[in-house]
């Protein structure tokens, strides 16, 4: 499956990247180089929408991490679109399930749509989350 990245007019304060397809070692480079794009234009608050991803491996999930200590490093914040179990299907979504198995579900700031993303009170990390 081909990976496809759309940047999105943002919301607000926020850039939006809509990610589908596979986020694995051939693509994760590419959603990483997005991702500096927006930061480098002076975007610092971002919400990945990764609803569209059908599949994510370790550099995916090592790519997601990366795109948060980016962000963090300058003030701003990162935010996950995953869809819930309901939208995802049985399994829900295969993004979550691996952040999850991994261990590094609860770092990142997850919502089901782009509405309830863009228009949630920014929560600080505190304890384990903060880096």
């Amino acid at each position: 499956m081909v990976l496809k990245v759309v940047e999105e007019d943002g919301h607000g304060a926020w850039s939006v990247l809509r990610v589908s397809g596979e986020l694995d070692l051939v693509t994760a480079p590419l959603v990483r180089r997005r991702v500096h794009d927006v930061v480098a234009v002076g975007g610092h608050e971002l919400v990945l929408d990764l609803s569209g991803v059908r599949f994510c491996d370790s550099s995916g999930v090592g790519m997601l991490i990366a795109a948060r200590r980016l962000l963090r490093s300058c003030g701003g914040s990162l935010r996950l679109i995953l869809p819930a179990q309901a939208e995802a299907g049985a399994d829900g979504s295969h993004v979550a399930r691996v952040l999850t198995a991994v261990g590094v579900r609860r770092l990142f700031d997850v919502y089901p749509d782009l509405a309830t993303a863009a228009a949630a009170t920014y929560r600080p990390p505190t304890g384990a989350d903060a880096d």
